[in-house]
């Protein structure tokens, strides 16, 4: 089973005993014994993950790195954030998605206007299964636990990831103090509502529902 730990905040180390991992294309920055590296097509496994792709125009390319050795992997002097799955699902936008253990399920999640909104488009990735996955944020995220009736707001350019079981729906943040240019100016937001994580950046992306 392939080891992931961090060497220092921005880089994610690999150690592996003839394991496998899946990386983002071009995010390899150093490795050490005998490692083979080989560009695989994104946007999730099998057809369902091409039809997506077909239909979306999205491309996430990623790549397979498999040997004996230490594999490092950065993006961008982006922080990274390792999440260990076991069993349920990490929904992650896929700029955000560094590397996963090739025990890891990779596949599509439909997000329609939600998608739209946080500039990231119709899908979303989502891994299932048991192991490692290391995200990036644009700065140190943030971990905000949602609980039954206890929903959660967030900005659509500050939302990196989330897991559990949670509903997501646009919400409107434009109130009559907004668009007099006296309110908060988030003109959107994304609630999250039912049991589990949101992972947050301090860094927001420019998105459709911005600033009113």
């Amino acid at each position: 089973m392939a080891q992931f730990r961090l060497q220092g905040s921005k880089v994610l180390a690999v150690d592996m005993t003839g394991d496998a991992v899946k990386a983002k294309n071009g995010s390899m920055v150093a490795y050490t014994g005998q490692i083979a590296f080989k560009k695989l097509s994104g946007g999730g496994d099998g057809l369902r993950g091409m039809v997506t792709r077909r239909l979306t125009g999205e491309q996430m390319v990623v790549m397979e790195a498999k040997g004996q050795g230490t594999c490092y992997f950065a993006d961008a002097a982006t922080e990274i954030n390792l999440v260990r799955l076991n069993g349920e699902t990490l929904y992650v936008e896929s700029d955000n998605l560094l590397c996963t253990e090739a025990t890891l399920h990779t596949g599509t999640s439909f997000t329609g206007l939600n998608g739209i909104s946080s500039g990231n488009g119709l899908f979303t990735t989502k891994v299932e299964g048991h192991g490692w996955a290391a995200v990036t944020s644009k700065g140190p995220a943030i971990i905000l636990r949602v609980s039954q009736g206890m929903p959660l707001r967030v900005d659509p350019g500050a939302y990196v990831a989330h897991t559990g079981n949670l509903n997501r729906s646009l919400k409107s943040g434009a109130g009559w103090t907004t668009l007099m240019g006296e309110g908060g100016g988030e003109a959107v937001q994304v609630e999250f509502a039912g049991d589990g994580l949101v992972y947050v950046q301090p860094s927001e992306k420019l998105t459709v529902g911005g600033d009113v």
